[in-house]
């Protein structure tokens, strides 16, 4: 007998009071023995299911020994309630009743399956609270989770070793590294206490080592280095695999995954909360999380559709305790997002440097290529970014061995991305040893760029024979295909196939415009290059569509040219070249008003061209630029197209995760600080610039100083200067000294950006210097303290140019009284007065109601989201009653205002013949409090234009603190561009159909209304009816009603539509800031 082996696996629990056991007893356990001892010598796998009925009629009784006499009793109750509820054939409780512990575990191994009986004893374990019993039970239950541990560490082991392209295996050990088990293991870390089911997506671009990861973590649980206390069963799902099966169910997939064809389903599932699912390339999956929660299943057991199956799974419908690992490319898909609760998102970063260097070395094999090789890639940002994923390394790699043979100078290969691909590209199309192609691989690489471009014009990736024939790929070119890996065969199809990657599939798209008219294509979908660049300068494009505008735009390089002159004889750059410059031409035309235009797309394909002469023409006739920096490559090439920028007249950017905090040990390197200089210097460049929106940036000292020196610069002229969520290491007071050199400033904005309360008196010195001419200042969110409301009392006394501030977002509610005080000065000439989330309670209207009775200046006060109540809106409409109230704009939105504080606003409203615009979504006023007000809106004296019932959608950003500006708190509103918002998607006032009757006498007696916003109330037909009904009055004046069409059903849309229809001088929209607002 193997020494110990009870110790380790069969060991029975130490029994308190142990018994003697029978003769009968004494002879089977012996005889088991003796079976166990003969089939591990011979090598029978049968231990571990006669380990299972051993433990089954013997484990039930030394168990049923550990309760105490009432605790069994208790177990006995406990199985009659169980079985009762689980709906199982029930034992005579006669029986139960009398039954001693073995008799017991007898009838219950009689009366119900092996596992079931015992899986029915565990939950009664649990139901007693006796978590000691529960854990001895997981110890001993081991056998079938061993069994399958060494399986699937014999199966990704045999995965990991298989043949790849890359041979990656050939370089890499398959163990984990301690570090990466850390990380791994964290992942399904409980967040909280208790083993709460996680849910984790593994996103990334194709080929950066999603499946990889997921192989190791498999091969790591097996050997017992990850998820040890946490997982017993870890199953893996390939989307790819699966998407061809008939209908299955959840445990013919396991049973798929188990190393003999009786696998136990039920053992399995019996523990829901220690099973990890995971998924791979879920994107295979169409339609994957679509079907309707009542097309889900909960039986492991019934046969579904494997869409079904796993989006059953992903929605917590079936196994709702079970953990999940789903790995996505590119990024997670919003139905993902929007229908699976998702605990964490993770991206592998692929090969860091060093892995990269180790990857060049086992390639070249020869050290001192592999280091040629790796220099002149390391030069290059944009050729060391993609050798981030190995597959595009292994392609790189071998691009430079072909020209390495050929005795060519790699210079010229690394001088764009484009030229690595061309010169892989040509080469596997050239026969060994020849000087070119043959006319049959001419054709071939003809038909698969036809292939490629149909491909990406309708997100097509898998290819089947009808597809290849259409393009013009027959099925004797097929081998010759495959044997230069450029087309492969794909998943379980023998006629389904697929591009060696995503960006082979998009340089042969980009190809093929070089070839052809997109008019030549077989399939319509195929569009013209015009329609394809505008399409790639979209922030909105088609995701996959990563390199094909810079491949089409760097194969007109004249080195390009030149290759596609020897290997095809002709091509067709030049009419491209005009197209492209013509696109350019019309985005600078139209000015890009809604920002869809992707600027950074843009100079990466003019960068991809390395023609100087171009870029200059083409960046020029560019008007906005608009980008986020998020890595060296794109601090290179936003660099490289700027400097030779001369005519932008609005610049907005971000830079993160490029320039580090410097210190003694760390600096900016100098080629960094090079680039960052270009990028700055279209401040004095650019003689028409005149705003600078920097945001989300985190800038070093070097790079805050380079900063600074540009906006001093004599030929720096902005006139709007926007600093949101900037952070900088550096003297700030550099960047406040920028007043002082720019007369032409007008706006300044610092948003999220942290001001010290020193930093707030240089910026106050500086904005009272006497060739300033900054009118409107936004501290939104600076951390403002009540004692920085000194230095602003000082600011709003003594200049003369400040018309408008917004201090929203800080708190300020001790430091009102010195600005109120300052603003009675009848000296002032602030007009806006922006205070929303301020920390202002009820008591600060006193202040505010004082100071509206002494200022002559003030016309737009915003008092949103603070706590001001019904008491603190009574003091300030006794203000707003007064005819000397001069305030004709005013903003209550989220003030916990009822019905009550309705009765004094409608008073204030009737009195007031100033106030045009008023705010009060977000407070529970209700159909009562409507009634009240629009008692007001009716009466003669009542001069409102505006009337907005809901909370704006951009007032989330006092909500979800600090996400983004109000649209009309935003560094671009200002004075001359304020428009009202009022769109909500965040809370209703409590409105029905009942208050319609109400609104529509205000919209057939109001002479002076022109918009209403009932956004996201509560209404039906019948009352949009009654709307509708007021809309045609001949008096009704409204020109803009706020209502979301797609609340209402069919019939109620229609309704509206109509309306718009017959009333061309009506918009209804749930969007008003894209209507004209009142303009004050």
């Amino acid at each position: 007998m193997a020494p110990g082996i009870f110790s380790s696996r069969f060991q029975p629990p130490i029994i308190k009071t142990r018994k003697a056991w029978s003769g009968e007893l004494a002879r089977r356990f012996i005889y088991l023995l003796f079976l166990v001892t003969v089939s591990l010598r011979i090598g029978i796998s049968a231990p571990d299911k006669m380990a299972a009925s051993f433990f089954s009629d013997f484990g039930l009784m030394w168990y049923l020994e550990e309760l105490k006499k009432e605790e069994f009793r208790k177990f006995k109750e406990h199985l009659k309630q169980m079985t009762l509820h689980l709906e199982l054939k029930q034992i005579p409780w006669t029986e139960v009743k009398k039954a001693s512990r073995e008799e017991l575990a007898n009838l219950l191994i009689k009366h119900y399956e092996e596992q079931q009986a015992w899986n029915i004893t565990l939950r009664i374990f649990q139901k007693m609270d006796r978590k000691d019993l529960c854990m001895k039970v997981m110890r001993e239950r081991t056998g079938y989770t061993q069994t399958y541990q060494a399986h699937a560490k014999r199966k990704f082991s045999r995965l990991w070793s298989s043949k790849s392209v890359t041979e990656i295996h050939l370089y890499f050990q398959e163990e984990v590294k301690q570090e990466e088990c850390e990380h791994l293991d964290h992942l399904f870390a409980p967040k909280e206490t208790g083993k709460q089911p996680r849910t984790v997506i593994i996103q990334g671009p194709q080929g950066i080592g999603k499946t990889t990861l997921l192989m190791k973590l498999l091969m790591a649980w097996s050997d017992n280095k990850i998820f040890r206390d946490r997982f017993l069963y870890t199953f893996y799902f390939c989307c790819r695999e699966l998407r061809e099966l008939p209908a299955t169910s959840l445990a013919d997939l396991i049973s798929r995954e188990w190393p003999d064809p009786a696998a136990p389903v039920t053992e399995i599932v019996s523990q829901p909360e220690r099973l990890l699912f995971v998924i791979d390339s879920f994107e295979e999956l169409k339609d994957g999380l679509n079907e309707p929660d009542s097309a889900l299943c909960d039986d492991v057991m019934e046969k579904r559709p494997v869409q079904v199956l796993l989006s059953s799974l992903l929605r917590k419908k079936m196994l709702p305790e079970a953990s999940l690992l789903v790995a996505v490319q590119p990024v997670c898909p919003k139905e993902l997002r929007d229908r699976v609760p998702i605990s964490e998102i993770y991206q592998p970063r692929g090969f860091n440097e060093s892995d990269r260097l180790v990857y060049f070395c086992c390639f070249f094999k020869d050290p001192k290529r592999a280091m040629e090789a790796f220099s002149l890639v390391r030069e290059s940002e944009q050729l060391f970014s993609i050798c981030q994923i190995p597959l595009l390394c292994w392609i790189l790699c071998t691009s430079l061995k072909q020209e390495m043979q050929k005795g060519k100078d790699l210079t010229l290969t690394c001088q764009s991305t484009t030229s690595v691909y061309s010169c892989f590209i040509f080469n596997l199309f050239t026969p060994e040893g020849a000087e070119g192609p043959t006319p049959q691989s001419q054709r071939q690489l003809k038909a698969l760029c036809s292939l490629a471009a149909e491909g990406m014009w309708t997100d097509t990736f898998e290819f089947r024979e009808d597809d290849l024939r259409r393009n013009g790929v027959v099925e004797a070119d097929i081998p010759a295909l495959l044997g230069t890996k450029v087309l492969l065969k794909y998943g379980e199809r023998e006629s389904s196939y697929v591009f060696l990657h995503a960006c082979i599939q998009e340089f042969c798209a980009a190809l093929f415009y070089l070839l052809k008219s997109h008019l030549d294509h077989p399939h319509p979908a195929v569009r013209s290059v015009q329609e394809l660049l505008v399409a790639n300068f979209e922030k909105t494009r088609r995701a996959h569509w990563i390199f094909l505008g810079c491949f089409l735009t760097g194969l007109l390089n004249k080195q390009e040219q030149q290759k596609l002159d020897a290997f095809f004889g002709f091509q067709l750059s030049q009419e491209i070249k005009q197209q492209l410059h013509q696109c350019l031409k019309s985005l600078g035309e139209h000015s890009d008003p809604l920002g869809q235009v992707d600027s950074l797309a843009i100079f990466y394909c003019l960068f991809e061209m390395q023609d100087p002469a171009f870029v200059k023409q083409a960046v020029n006739l560019l008007q906005k630029a608009d980008f986020h920096i998020i890595d060296n490559a794109d601090l290179v090439v936003s660099a490289y197209c700027l400097k030779y920028c001369s005519s932008l007249r609005k610049l907005s950017f971000s830079v993160q995760n490029v320039f580090k905090k410097e210190d003694e040990h760390s600096s900016t390197s100098d080629y960094s600080l090079v680039c960052w200089h270009h990028i700055c210097s279209v401040l004095t460049t650019s003689g028409h610039l005149t705003e600078l929106q920097v945001q989300d940036s985190t800038l070093s000292e070097s790079t805050f100083v380079t900063w600074c020196n540009q906006l001093r610069h004599p030929s720096c002229r902005l006139q709007r200067l926007g600093i949101n969520n900037v952070s900088f290491s550096g003297p700030s007071g550099q960047l406040f000294e920028v007043l002082f050199y720019q007369p032409d400033l007008k706006y300044l904005s610092f948003t999220l950006t942290k001001l010290s309360r020193d930093d707030v008196r240089s910026l106050c010195d500086a904005l009272n210097y006497p060739a300033g001419n900054v009118k409107e200042l936004a501290l939104v969110d600076c951390f403002l303290s009540p004692i920085d409301c000194e230095v602003l009392a000082c600011l709003l006394t003594n200049n003369k140019k400040l018309t408008y501030l917004n201090v929203s977002c800080n708190d300020l509610d001790a430091g009102l009284p010195l600005l109120c005080e300052a603003l009675c000065n009848p000296d002032t000439v602030l007009v806006y007065l922006m205070l929303a989330y301020c920390h202002l309670g009820e008591q600060c209207c006193e202040y505010i109601s004082e100071m509206l009775l002494h200022n002559k200046s003030v016309r737009y006060l915003d008092l949103g989201a603070n706590v001001l109540k019904d008491e603190g809106l009574k003091t300030l409409c006794e203000a707003l009653k007064r005819p000397d109230c001069r305030l004709d704009s005013l903003c209550l939105v989220k003030c916990f205002i009822t019905v009550a504080g309705c009765e004094d606003l409608a008073s204030a409203l009737i009195s007031n013949q100033n106030l045009k615009i008023l705010q009060i979504g977000c407070n529970e006023i209700g159909d009562v409090g409507v009634k009240l007000l629009c008692g007001a809106l009716t009466h003669p004296n009542c001069r409102l234009e505006v009337l907005g019932w809901v909370l704006p959608n951009s007032w989330l950003y006092f909500h979800e603190r600090l996400t983004h500006i109000p649209s009309y708190l935003h560094p671009e509103a200002g004075v001359t561009s304020y428009h009202v918002s009022f769109y909500c998607r965040l809370e209703e006032c409590g409105l029905t159909s009942a208050c319609c009757k109400d609104l529509a006498s205000v919209l057939t007696s109001s002479k002076t209304l022109q918009q209403l916003n009932l956004t996201l109330n509560a209404l039906d037909y019948a009352g949009v009816v009654v709307l509708c009904e007021a809309l045609r009055h001949p008096e009704c004046a409204l020109q803009v009603l706020g209502l979301r069409k797609t609340d209402f059903d069919e019939e109620t849309q229609a309704l509206l539509m109509a309306e718009e229809e017959r009333n061309p001088n009506l918009t209804i929209t749930d969007d008003c800031d894209t209507v004209t607002g009142v303009e004050i």
